[in-house]
Protein backbone atom coordinates (compact mmCIF):
# COMPACT_ATOMS: atom_id res chain seq x y z
CA UNK A 1 0.00 0.00 0.00
CA UNK A 2 1.15 3.60 -0.73
CA UNK A 3 -1.10 4.86 2.13
CA UNK A 4 -0.06 6.28 5.84
CA UNK A 5 -0.40 3.10 8.03
CA UNK A 6 0.84 1.09 11.06
CA UNK A 7 0.25 -2.32 10.19
CA UNK A 8 -0.84 -5.23 12.87
CA UNK A 9 -2.64 -8.29 12.42
CA UNK A 10 -5.70 -8.76 10.53
CA UNK A 11 -7.51 -11.55 11.93
CA UNK A 12 -9.01 -13.85 9.84
CA UNK A 13 -7.40 -12.98 6.57
CA UNK A 14 -4.01 -12.72 7.83
CA UNK A 15 -3.53 -9.30 6.18
CA UNK A 16 -2.13 -5.92 7.15
CA UNK A 17 -4.51 -4.37 8.80
CA UNK A 18 -5.10 -0.36 7.67
CA UNK A 19 -5.41 2.17 10.34
CA UNK A 20 -5.22 5.31 7.98
CA UNK A 21 -5.00 8.77 10.18
CA UNK A 22 -6.80 10.81 7.44
CA UNK A 23 -10.03 11.71 8.51
CA UNK A 24 -11.11 14.93 5.48
CA UNK A 25 -14.12 14.51 3.98
CA UNK A 26 -14.00 14.96 0.02
CA UNK A 27 -16.92 15.70 -1.87
CA UNK A 28 -18.17 17.24 -5.46
CA UNK A 29 -16.08 16.27 -8.40
CA UNK A 30 -13.22 15.10 -6.27
CA UNK A 31 -15.25 11.75 -5.84
CA UNK A 32 -15.72 10.65 -9.23
CA UNK A 33 -12.19 11.50 -10.66
CA UNK A 34 -9.32 8.62 -10.49
CA UNK A 35 -6.72 10.27 -8.25
CA UNK A 36 -3.04 8.66 -7.74
CA UNK A 37 -4.47 6.92 -4.25
CA UNK A 38 -7.23 5.66 -6.62
CA UNK A 39 -5.10 3.89 -8.42
CA UNK A 40 -2.40 2.46 -5.75
CA UNK A 41 -5.53 1.54 -4.05
CA UNK A 42 -6.62 -0.63 -7.02
CA UNK A 43 -3.50 -2.11 -7.20
CA UNK A 44 -3.75 -3.13 -3.72
CA UNK A 45 -7.22 -5.46 -4.63
CA UNK A 46 -5.51 -6.83 -7.94
CA UNK A 47 -1.91 -7.85 -5.94
CA UNK A 48 -4.38 -9.21 -3.02
CA UNK A 49 -6.58 -11.42 -6.12
CA UNK A 50 -3.28 -12.16 -7.54
CA UNK A 51 -1.92 -14.91 -5.63
CA UNK A 52 -1.36 -18.81 -6.14
CA UNK A 53 -5.01 -19.54 -7.04
CA UNK A 54 -4.28 -17.85 -10.70
CA UNK A 55 -1.39 -20.94 -11.37
CA UNK A 56 -4.31 -23.38 -11.33
CA UNK A 57 -6.37 -21.75 -12.81
CA UNK A 58 -5.86 -22.30 -16.44
CA UNK A 59 -6.29 -26.09 -15.57
CA UNK A 60 -9.87 -25.80 -14.69
CA UNK A 61 -11.04 -22.93 -16.93
CA UNK A 62 -9.23 -24.37 -19.89
CA UNK A 63 -10.65 -27.97 -19.40
CA UNK A 64 -13.75 -27.20 -20.63
CA UNK A 65 -12.54 -26.04 -24.04
CA UNK A 66 -11.87 -22.95 -25.02
CA UNK A 67 -15.35 -21.49 -26.20
CA UNK A 68 -16.59 -21.99 -22.34
CA UNK A 69 -13.28 -20.66 -21.73
CA UNK A 70 -14.47 -17.24 -23.36
CA UNK A 71 -18.00 -16.97 -21.56
CA UNK A 72 -16.21 -17.30 -18.26
CA UNK A 73 -14.17 -14.34 -19.01
CA UNK A 74 -16.94 -12.31 -19.88
CA UNK A 75 -18.48 -13.25 -16.56
CA UNK A 76 -15.46 -12.94 -14.33
CA UNK A 77 -15.61 -9.58 -14.41
CA UNK A 78 -18.76 -7.95 -13.20
CA UNK A 79 -18.99 -11.46 -10.95
CA UNK A 80 -16.17 -9.96 -9.65
CA UNK A 81 -16.98 -6.07 -9.23
CA UNK A 82 -20.18 -6.72 -8.34
CA UNK A 83 -19.58 -9.36 -5.41
CA UNK A 84 -16.39 -6.83 -3.90
CA UNK A 85 -18.79 -3.32 -4.50
CA UNK A 86 -21.73 -5.18 -2.56
CA UNK A 87 -19.17 -6.09 0.12
CA UNK A 88 -17.57 -2.92 0.39
CA UNK A 89 -21.47 -1.08 0.67
CA UNK A 90 -21.74 -3.62 3.25
CA UNK A 91 -18.78 -2.43 5.23
CA UNK A 92 -19.99 1.75 4.67
CA UNK A 93 -23.14 0.16 5.98
CA UNK A 94 -22.44 0.47 9.84
CA UNK A 95 -22.99 3.47 12.18
CA UNK A 96 -19.82 3.31 13.45
CA UNK A 97 -16.96 4.71 10.85
CA UNK A 98 -14.11 3.00 12.33
CA UNK A 99 -16.39 -0.51 12.02
CA UNK A 100 -14.74 -3.31 10.13
CA UNK A 101 -16.96 -6.03 8.80
CA UNK A 102 -17.39 -8.06 11.45
CA UNK A 103 -17.94 -4.77 13.55
CA UNK A 104 -20.91 -4.37 11.01
CA UNK A 105 -22.15 -7.90 10.66
CA UNK A 106 -22.71 -7.93 14.77
CA UNK A 107 -24.29 -4.68 14.23
CA UNK A 108 -27.16 -5.74 12.21
CA UNK A 109 -27.33 -9.31 12.94
CA UNK A 110 -25.91 -9.49 17.03
CA UNK A 111 -23.58 -11.02 18.51
CA UNK A 112 -24.45 -14.74 16.64
CA UNK A 113 -23.92 -13.37 13.54
CA UNK A 114 -20.79 -12.26 14.25
CA UNK A 115 -19.90 -15.12 15.37
CA UNK A 116 -21.23 -17.08 12.65
CA UNK A 117 -19.13 -14.75 9.97
CA UNK A 118 -15.83 -15.20 12.37
CA UNK A 119 -16.71 -19.27 12.46
CA UNK A 120 -16.97 -19.20 8.18
CA UNK A 121 -13.65 -16.28 8.03
CA UNK A 122 -12.00 -19.53 9.36
CA UNK A 123 -13.09 -22.10 7.21
CA UNK A 124 -12.76 -19.81 4.67
CA UNK A 125 -8.93 -19.27 4.92
CA UNK A 126 -8.26 -22.55 6.94
CA UNK A 127 -8.81 -24.88 3.74
CA UNK A 128 -6.71 -22.66 1.66
CA UNK A 129 -3.37 -23.24 4.14
CA UNK A 130 -4.27 -26.82 3.47
CA UNK A 131 -4.18 -26.51 -0.51
CA UNK A 132 -0.93 -24.43 -0.45
CA UNK A 133 0.56 -27.28 2.12
CA UNK A 134 -0.04 -29.73 -0.61
CA UNK A 135 1.05 -27.67 -3.42
CA UNK A 136 4.07 -26.23 -1.96
CA UNK A 137 5.24 -30.32 -1.34
CA UNK A 138 4.43 -30.76 -4.86
CA UNK A 139 6.10 -27.47 -6.41
CA UNK A 140 9.09 -28.36 -4.92
CA UNK A 141 9.04 -32.15 -5.87
CA UNK A 142 8.61 -31.65 -9.14
CA UNK A 143 11.15 -28.88 -9.68
CA UNK A 144 13.53 -31.04 -7.82
CA UNK A 145 13.05 -34.21 -10.31
CA UNK A 146 12.37 -33.04 -13.22
CA UNK A 147 14.89 -29.87 -13.01
CA UNK A 148 17.81 -30.80 -10.45
CA UNK A 149 17.61 -34.37 -12.02
CA UNK A 150 17.29 -35.20 -8.27
CA UNK A 151 14.70 -38.85 -6.28
CA UNK A 152 12.07 -37.94 -4.91
CA UNK A 153 12.54 -37.18 -0.94
CA UNK A 154 9.93 -39.15 1.14
CA UNK A 155 6.79 -37.20 0.99
CA UNK A 156 6.31 -37.48 4.84
CA UNK A 157 9.82 -36.00 5.31
CA UNK A 158 9.80 -32.82 2.16
CA UNK A 159 6.10 -31.84 3.21
CA UNK A 160 7.37 -31.94 6.74
CA UNK A 161 10.43 -30.16 6.17
CA UNK A 162 8.70 -26.99 3.73
CA UNK A 163 5.69 -26.65 6.43
CA UNK A 164 8.37 -26.19 8.99
CA UNK A 165 10.09 -23.84 7.68
CA UNK A 166 7.57 -21.46 6.27
CA UNK A 167 5.39 -21.61 9.55
CA UNK A 168 8.68 -20.93 11.30
CA UNK A 169 9.10 -17.74 9.08
CA UNK A 170 5.35 -16.45 10.26
CA UNK A 171 6.25 -17.50 13.65
CA UNK A 172 9.33 -15.86 14.36
CA UNK A 173 9.19 -13.00 11.54
CA UNK A 174 5.77 -12.06 11.12
CA UNK A 175 6.62 -8.66 10.30
CA UNK A 176 9.48 -9.44 7.83
CA UNK A 177 7.43 -12.02 6.28
CA UNK A 178 4.41 -9.40 5.97
CA UNK A 179 6.94 -6.88 4.27
CA UNK A 180 8.34 -9.44 1.75
CA UNK A 181 5.18 -10.94 1.14
CA UNK A 182 3.99 -7.55 0.06
CA UNK A 183 7.15 -6.84 -1.79
CA UNK A 184 7.03 -9.88 -3.65
CA UNK A 185 3.42 -9.32 -5.25
CA UNK A 186 4.37 -7.00 -8.31
CA UNK A 187 7.35 -8.77 -9.17
CA UNK A 188 5.18 -11.97 -9.25
CA UNK A 189 2.51 -10.55 -11.75
CA UNK A 190 5.01 -8.61 -13.74
CA UNK A 191 6.86 -12.32 -14.48
CA UNK A 192 3.08 -13.68 -15.29
CA UNK A 193 2.77 -11.25 -17.65
CA UNK A 194 6.07 -11.54 -19.28
CA UNK A 195 5.47 -15.61 -19.15
CA UNK A 196 2.18 -14.80 -20.88
CA UNK A 197 3.83 -12.99 -23.42
CA UNK A 198 6.35 -15.38 -23.86
CA UNK A 199 4.06 -18.12 -24.12
CA UNK A 200 2.64 -16.24 -27.55
CA UNK A 201 4.88 -18.24 -30.29
CA UNK A 202 3.51 -21.46 -29.11
CA UNK A 203 -0.35 -20.87 -29.28
CA UNK A 204 -2.26 -23.25 -31.56
CA UNK A 205 -5.79 -23.82 -32.77
CA UNK A 206 -5.91 -27.33 -30.78
CA UNK A 207 -8.10 -25.64 -28.24
CA UNK A 208 -10.28 -23.60 -30.90
CA UNK A 209 -10.61 -26.45 -33.61
CA UNK A 210 -12.76 -28.40 -31.48
CA UNK A 211 -16.99 -27.43 -31.94
CA UNK A 212 -18.28 -26.69 -28.82
CA UNK A 213 -20.70 -28.81 -27.11
CA UNK A 214 -23.57 -26.43 -26.38
CA UNK A 215 -25.80 -29.24 -24.33
CA UNK A 216 -22.84 -29.41 -22.23
CA UNK A 217 -21.41 -25.95 -21.96
CA UNK A 218 -23.81 -24.12 -19.03
CA UNK A 219 -22.83 -27.21 -16.56
CA UNK A 220 -19.14 -26.96 -17.57
CA UNK A 221 -19.34 -23.27 -17.20
CA UNK A 222 -21.11 -23.89 -13.62
CA UNK A 223 -18.39 -26.05 -12.66
CA UNK A 224 -15.93 -23.62 -13.15
CA UNK A 225 -17.33 -20.57 -11.36
CA UNK A 226 -15.99 -21.66 -8.06
CA UNK A 227 -12.14 -21.57 -9.29
CA UNK A 228 -13.10 -18.28 -10.50
CA UNK A 229 -14.61 -17.09 -7.39
CA UNK A 230 -11.55 -18.61 -5.67
CA UNK A 231 -8.48 -16.85 -8.16
CA UNK A 232 -10.54 -13.43 -8.29
CA UNK A 233 -11.36 -12.84 -4.87
CA UNK A 234 -9.84 -9.78 -3.24
CA UNK A 235 -12.39 -9.92 0.14
CA UNK A 236 -9.98 -9.90 2.83
CA UNK A 237 -8.65 -6.35 2.12
CA UNK A 238 -12.12 -4.60 1.30
CA UNK A 239 -12.94 -4.03 4.84
CA UNK A 240 -10.33 -2.01 5.52
CA UNK A 241 -10.43 -0.12 1.89
CA UNK A 242 -13.94 0.36 2.52
CA UNK A 243 -13.27 1.99 5.78
CA UNK A 244 -10.43 4.46 4.11
CA UNK A 245 -12.93 5.18 1.56
CA UNK A 246 -15.27 6.44 4.52
CA UNK A 247 -12.64 8.39 6.47
CA UNK A 248 -11.76 10.30 3.09
CA UNK A 249 -15.25 11.06 1.24
CA UNK A 250 -17.91 10.75 4.14
CA UNK A 251 -21.47 9.90 2.70
CA UNK A 252 -20.00 10.00 -0.96
CA UNK A 253 -17.49 6.27 -0.19
CA UNK A 254 -19.89 4.26 -1.86
CA UNK A 255 -19.12 6.27 -5.23
CA UNK A 256 -15.38 5.64 -5.14
CA UNK A 257 -15.37 2.13 -3.50
CA UNK A 258 -17.60 1.24 -6.78
CA UNK A 259 -15.22 3.16 -9.02
CA UNK A 260 -11.53 1.27 -7.49
CA UNK A 261 -13.40 -2.29 -7.26
CA UNK A 262 -14.48 -1.65 -10.68
CA UNK A 263 -10.91 -0.53 -11.92
CA UNK A 264 -9.39 -3.38 -9.77
CA UNK A 265 -11.62 -6.01 -11.21
CA UNK A 266 -11.02 -5.12 -15.64
CA UNK A 267 -7.10 -5.07 -14.25
CA UNK A 268 -8.01 -8.86 -13.19
CA UNK A 269 -9.51 -9.21 -16.10
CA UNK A 270 -7.79 -8.04 -18.09
CA UNK A 271 -4.18 -9.65 -16.43
CA UNK A 272 -5.61 -12.71 -15.47
CA UNK A 273 -7.17 -14.08 -18.25
CA UNK A 274 -4.71 -12.99 -20.55
CA UNK A 275 -2.44 -15.43 -18.65
CA UNK A 276 -5.03 -17.83 -18.33
CA UNK A 277 -6.18 -17.56 -22.43
CA UNK A 278 -2.14 -17.47 -23.50
CA UNK A 279 -1.37 -20.83 -21.29
CA UNK A 280 -4.39 -23.09 -22.58
CA UNK A 281 -3.55 -21.94 -26.20
CA UNK A 282 -0.11 -22.95 -25.82
CA UNK A 283 -1.44 -26.44 -24.23
CA UNK A 284 -3.48 -29.30 -25.65
CA UNK A 285 -6.60 -30.23 -23.34
CA UNK A 286 -4.46 -33.59 -23.04
CA UNK A 287 -2.02 -31.47 -21.48
CA UNK A 288 -4.19 -29.88 -19.23
CA UNK A 289 -5.89 -32.96 -17.45
CA UNK A 290 -2.58 -34.31 -16.91
CA UNK A 291 -1.46 -31.37 -15.35
CA UNK A 292 -4.66 -31.66 -13.38
CA UNK A 293 -4.00 -35.22 -12.53
CA UNK A 294 -0.20 -34.23 -11.56
CA UNK A 295 -1.39 -31.98 -8.89
CA UNK A 296 1.03 -29.35 -9.98
CA UNK A 297 0.17 -25.89 -10.80
CA UNK A 298 0.63 -25.21 -14.71
CA UNK A 299 4.02 -23.23 -14.31
CA UNK A 300 5.53 -26.57 -13.05
CA UNK A 301 3.59 -28.26 -15.43
CA UNK A 302 4.85 -26.03 -18.18
CA UNK A 303 8.49 -26.25 -16.79
CA UNK A 304 8.57 -29.79 -17.35
CA UNK A 305 7.57 -29.95 -21.18
CA UNK A 306 9.35 -26.66 -22.70
CA UNK A 307 12.53 -26.91 -23.23
CA UNK A 308 13.18 -23.48 -22.94
CA UNK A 309 15.47 -22.99 -19.72
CA UNK A 310 13.65 -19.60 -18.85
CA UNK A 311 10.43 -21.52 -18.17
CA UNK A 312 11.98 -24.76 -16.74
CA UNK A 313 13.50 -22.64 -13.66
CA UNK A 314 12.09 -19.10 -13.51
CA UNK A 315 8.00 -21.20 -13.96
CA UNK A 316 8.73 -23.56 -10.29
CA UNK A 317 10.58 -20.67 -9.31
CA UNK A 318 7.49 -18.05 -9.50
CA UNK A 319 5.11 -21.01 -8.72
CA UNK A 320 7.19 -21.60 -5.04
CA UNK A 321 7.12 -17.72 -4.42
CA UNK A 322 3.39 -17.44 -5.12
CA UNK A 323 2.36 -20.41 -3.04
CA UNK A 324 5.16 -19.32 0.00
CA UNK A 325 3.57 -15.72 -0.19
CA UNK A 326 0.13 -16.50 0.12
CA UNK A 327 0.85 -19.50 2.73
CA UNK A 328 2.13 -16.67 5.01
CA UNK A 329 -1.01 -15.17 5.05
CA UNK A 330 -3.28 -17.18 5.13
CA UNK A 331 -1.52 -18.81 7.77
CA UNK A 332 -1.69 -15.91 9.71
CA UNK A 333 -5.15 -15.58 8.90
CA UNK A 334 -6.30 -19.13 10.19
CA UNK A 335 -3.99 -19.05 12.89
CA UNK A 336 -5.94 -15.78 14.89
CA UNK A 337 -9.50 -17.01 13.26
CA UNK A 338 -9.18 -20.24 14.97
CA UNK A 339 -7.61 -18.69 18.18
CA UNK A 340 -10.29 -15.87 17.95
CA UNK A 341 -13.05 -19.00 18.03
CA UNK A 342 -11.02 -20.98 20.74
CA UNK A 343 -10.96 -17.96 23.42
CA UNK A 344 -14.45 -17.50 23.01
CA UNK A 345 -15.62 -20.87 24.12
CA UNK A 346 -12.75 -21.80 26.30
CA UNK A 347 -11.24 -20.85 29.71
CA UNK A 348 -7.74 -21.86 29.12
CA UNK A 349 -5.30 -19.11 29.26
CA UNK A 350 -4.48 -17.51 25.29
CA UNK A 351 -1.12 -18.55 25.71
CA UNK A 352 -1.84 -22.00 25.80
CA UNK A 353 -4.47 -21.69 23.44
CA UNK A 354 -2.11 -20.12 20.77
CA UNK A 355 0.35 -22.85 21.00
CA UNK A 356 -2.56 -25.27 20.59
CA UNK A 357 -3.71 -23.99 17.59
CA UNK A 358 -0.43 -23.32 16.16
CA UNK A 359 0.07 -26.93 16.77
CA UNK A 360 -3.06 -28.09 14.98
CA UNK A 361 -2.71 -26.07 11.93
CA UNK A 362 0.80 -27.58 11.39
CA UNK A 363 -0.17 -31.23 11.73
CA UNK A 364 -3.28 -31.25 9.81
CA UNK A 365 -1.84 -29.32 6.94
CA UNK A 366 1.34 -31.76 7.19
CA UNK A 367 -0.93 -34.91 7.56
CA UNK A 368 -2.84 -33.69 4.59
CA UNK A 369 -0.14 -32.89 2.08
CA UNK A 370 0.98 -36.41 3.09
CA UNK A 371 -2.25 -37.99 2.02
CA UNK A 372 -2.04 -35.39 -1.98
CA UNK A 373 -5.78 -34.75 -2.26
CA UNK A 374 -6.39 -33.12 -6.09
CA UNK A 375 -6.14 -29.17 -5.09
CA UNK A 376 -8.40 -27.89 -7.66
CA UNK A 377 -10.63 -30.60 -5.87
CA UNK A 378 -9.81 -28.76 -2.66
CA UNK A 379 -10.72 -25.53 -4.10
CA UNK A 380 -13.91 -26.49 -5.29
CA UNK A 381 -15.04 -28.12 -2.19
CA UNK A 382 -13.60 -25.80 0.62
CA UNK A 383 -12.20 -22.64 -0.08
CA UNK A 384 -14.80 -21.46 -2.83
CA UNK A 385 -17.67 -22.40 -1.42
CA UNK A 386 -17.25 -20.50 1.67
CA UNK A 387 -15.93 -17.14 0.50
CA UNK A 388 -18.80 -17.23 -2.38
CA UNK A 389 -21.16 -17.35 0.46
CA UNK A 390 -19.30 -14.40 2.29
CA UNK A 391 -18.77 -12.34 -0.63
CA UNK A 392 -21.73 -12.85 -2.94
CA UNK A 393 -24.93 -13.99 -0.63
CA UNK A 394 -24.20 -12.02 2.34
CA UNK A 395 -24.60 -8.33 1.19
CA UNK A 396 -27.28 -9.29 -1.42
CA UNK A 397 -29.29 -10.66 1.98
CA UNK A 398 -28.63 -7.51 3.55
CA UNK A 399 -29.55 -5.49 0.91
CA UNK A 400 -32.76 -6.84 1.14
CA UNK A 401 -33.46 -7.38 4.73
CA UNK A 402 -31.64 -4.80 6.71
CA UNK A 403 -32.74 -0.98 6.98
CA UNK A 404 -29.12 0.57 6.96
CA UNK A 405 -28.36 -1.11 3.90
CA UNK A 406 -31.20 0.25 1.94
CA UNK A 407 -29.43 3.37 0.10
CA UNK A 408 -26.57 0.76 -0.59
CA UNK A 409 -28.95 -1.21 -3.00
CA UNK A 410 -27.29 -2.17 -6.52
CA UNK A 411 -30.07 -2.71 -9.35
CA UNK A 412 -31.95 -5.54 -9.13
CA UNK A 413 -30.63 -7.28 -12.25
CA UNK A 414 -26.71 -6.77 -10.03
CA UNK A 415 -28.06 -8.68 -6.93
CA UNK A 416 -29.74 -11.16 -8.68
CA UNK A 417 -26.74 -11.47 -11.36
CA UNK A 418 -24.89 -12.23 -7.92
CA UNK A 419 -26.89 -14.23 -6.11
CA UNK A 420 -26.87 -16.59 -8.85
CA UNK A 421 -23.22 -16.68 -9.03
CA UNK A 422 -23.21 -16.85 -5.75
CA UNK A 423 -25.38 -19.77 -5.29
CA UNK A 424 -23.75 -21.38 -8.95
CA UNK A 425 -20.46 -21.67 -6.43
CA UNK A 426 -22.15 -23.51 -3.62
CA UNK A 427 -24.00 -25.39 -5.35
CA UNK A 428 -21.87 -26.66 -7.88
CA UNK A 429 -20.10 -28.42 -5.17
CA UNK A 430 -23.13 -30.63 -4.46
CA UNK A 431 -23.40 -31.50 -7.85
CA UNK A 432 -19.99 -32.59 -8.32
CA UNK A 433 -20.30 -34.65 -5.73
CA UNK A 434 -22.80 -36.78 -7.49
Amino acid sequence: MFLKQRSVPFPFFGLQKMQNTSTAVKTGVEKTRWTYKDFTWALSLFGTAVGAGVLFLPIKAGAGGFWPLVILALIAAPMTWLAHKGLARFVLSAKNPNADITDTVEEHYGKTGANLITFAYFFAIYPIVLIYGVGITNTVDSFMVNQLGMDSVPRWLLSGVLISLMTAGVVFGKELMLKATSAMVYPLVIILLALSIYLIPDWNMSMVSVAPDWSSMPTVIWLAIPIIVFSFNHSPIISQFAKEQRHVYGENAAKKTDMITGGAAMMLMGFVMFFVFSVVLSMSPEQLNMAKEQNISVLSYLANIKESPAISYLGPLVAFAAITSSYFGHFLGAHEGLVGLAKSRSKMPVGKIEKLSLAFIVVTTWIVAIINPSILGMIETMGAPMIAAILFLMPVVAMQKVPAMAKYKTSVVARVFTAVCGVAAITSVIYGAF
